[in-house]
C-alpha cells in the first residue's frame, strides 16, 4: 500500500448503470437521430447495421461479423451454427451467466461442465480434456471478467480432437492472448452490448467468424433462416428472429469508435490498483499470464479466508460501510446447482433434452469441481469503470486496505 492508512471520506464512484460511468454522448445522439430521420429502423434495409458489422470485424481482426439482439442470442446463434443432434454434448464452464448455457438446451444439446482454474475462474485445456467424449459436438470457453483463457493450449486440444470452439467474449472486448484478440482463436466469437459491458447499446450482441459458411449460418439464424437476396429464398431450418435494430446499430457504431480508449483506461487504472493493493493482508490482485492482455470488465480480488475471517463475504460487508459495492463469490452457486440443471426444469415436465444425457454428463458431484468451489469461496468482484480518476482509485485502494487490515487483525466485519 503506497498511500497513507487513514480514514477516508466517502466518494461516489462512477456507475455503468447510469451516465456517470458510460461513454454515451453527443456522438451516439447524432447517429441515432440520423437513423430515426432516415425512416428505416430495420437492419435488413438500413446502413448502420452493415457499418457496425464491417467496423467490428475489422476491429477484432475477423473476416465476418453479424449483429444480433443480445449476448445470449449471440451464443444461441453460435451453437445453432454447428447444428447439434439432440443429445450431443457441448462442454462449457461452471462459472458463467445463464444466458450462455440455456441456448445449449434450446438446441437440444447437453451442457457438460468443465472445472476451472481456481486463480482465474477460467476453464483450461486440462479441465476440458477431462470432459471430452465421442459425443462432444463443441466447446464453449468464457474469458471471465476480461481475462483470456489459455487459448494456445485449448486450441491445440480442440484441433487434435477436431472439435470446434466457441469463444464467449461478452466480458472481454479487445482482450488478447499471445498478442491475438480473443474471439478469433476459435471458430466463432460472441460479444455482448448489454448495459454493463465495456460499450453498450442497452442490449445487443455480435458474432464473429472467419469461415464464410459459419457466418452465413449465423446470419440465417438471426433472420428466421430466411435467405434474403437468394434466388429462391425459403426458411431453410428452424430459427428465430434475433435481429438488432438500426437505432441500436447507430448507437453501437459510435460506441465502437470509443472502445479502444475505454479499454485503455480500464487497463491503466487496473494497473494502478494493483500497485495500491500491494501488501494488503489476505488479498491477491487479479492473476493474469504475462502474454495476455486482461481488459477488466470487473476487477476481482482473491481473498484468503485463513487471513481474513469470513473471506470475501466479510470483506464485501466491510466495504459496504464505505459505500463500495462488491459481489462476494460473483455467483452464489455454480451454474449446475441452479434449478434448471439441478431439477432439469426445461419444457413442461419432459426434462428434455436431459432425458438423452449420459449419467456422467450430468454428474454434478462437488468432488468433480474442486477449482470451481475454491474460486467461488475466495473471489470478491469489484465494479470497474473507464471513468475512474486518481481520487477514485485512492479511495478504493485505501478502503480495501483498511477493511482487510481491520479484519485480519480480528476486527468485526
Amino acid at each position: 500500500m503506497n498511500i497513507p492508512l487513514k480514514p477516508v471520506a466517502a466518494l461516489p464512484l462512477p456507475s455503468d448503470q447510469d451516465a456517470t460511468g458510460r461513454t454515451l454522448g453527443d456522438e451516439e445522439i447524432a447517429l441515432i437521430a440520423e437513423a430515426v430521420r432516415s425512416g428505416t429502423l430495420t437492419v435488413t434495409k438500413g446502413r448502420f447495421g452493415k457499418t457496425l458489422e464491417t467496423d467490428f470485424a475489422a476491429l477484432v481482426g475477423a473476416k465476418h461479423a453479424v449483429a444480433c439482439s443480445s449476448g445470449s442470442a449471440a451464443i444461441h446463434c453460435a451453437v445453432a451454427a454447428f447444428d447439434p443432434e439432440p443429445g450431443d454434448e457441448i462442454i462449457t464452464t461452471s462459472i458463467t451467466d445463464m444466458g450462455a448455457l440455456t441456448p445449449i438446451l434450446y438446441q437440444g444439446a447437453i451442457p457438460v461442465f468443465a472445472d476451472v482454474d481456481p486463480r482465474t475462474g477460467n476453464v483450461t485445456a486440462e479441465t476440458i480434456a477431462a470432459r471430452i467424449t465421442d459425443r462432444t459436438k463443441a466447446i464453449v470457453v468464457t474469458h471471465l471478467f476480461g481475462n483470456p483463457c489459455d487459448m494456445t493450449a485449448i486450441m491445440a486440444l480442440a484441433d487434435a480432437k477436431n472439435i470446434p470452439v466457441i469463444e464467449d467474449c461478452a466480458q472481454a472486448f479487445l482482450a488478447t492472448h499471445a498478442g491475438k484478440p480473443v474471439g478469433t482463436f476459435g471458430a466463432i466469437g460472441c460479444f455482448s452490448l448489454q448495459q454493463g459491458k465495456h460499450v453498450t447499446t442497452g442490449e445487443g450482441g455480435l458474432v464473429v467468424a472467419n469461415d464464410p459458411a459459419l457466418a452465413r449460418r449465423v446470419y440465417l439464424f438471426v433472420n428466421k433462416a430466411w435467405g434474403y437476396g437468394d434466388a429462391n429464398p425459403d426458411h431453410y431450418f428452424i430459427a428465430l428472429n434475433y435481429r438488432f435494430s438500426e437505432i441500436q446499430a447507430a448507437c453501437a457504431v459510435a460506441q465502437m469508435a470509443k472502445l479502444p480508449s475505454v479499454v485503455a483506461s480500464r487497463v491503466a487504472t487496473a494497473a494502478r490498483m494493483d500497485e495500491l493493493l500491494a501488501g494488503t493482508p489476505g488479498v491477491e490482485i487479479p492473476h493474469r499470464e504475462p502474454n495476455d492482455a486482461h481488459t477488466y470488465w470487473k476487477y476481482c480480488l482473491r481473498v484468503d479466508p485463513a487471513v481474513i475471517p469470513g473471506g470475501p463475504t466479510a470483506l464485501g460487508k466491510a466495504l459496504k460501510e464505505a459505500n463500495i459495492a462488491s459481489a462476494p463469490r460473483y455467483i452464489q452457486k455454480p451454474a449446475f446447482r441452479c434449478a434448471v440443471f439441478r431439477d432439469q426444469k426445461t419444457f413442461g415436465a419432459s426434462r428434455w433434452p436431459f432425458t438423452l444425457a449420459r449419467p456422467e454428463a450430468v454428474d454434478y458431484s462437488a468432488e468433480r469441481f474442486p477449482g470451481t468451489f475454491d474460486y467461488l469461496d475466495r473471489v470478491l468482484v469489484l465494479p470497474w469503470n473507464e471513468k475512474y480518476t486518481d481520487d477514485h482509485l485512492n479511495y478504493l485502494g485505501a478502503s480495501i486496505y483498511q477493511a482487510a487490515t481491520r479484519l485480519a487483525q480480528g476486527g468485526a466485519a
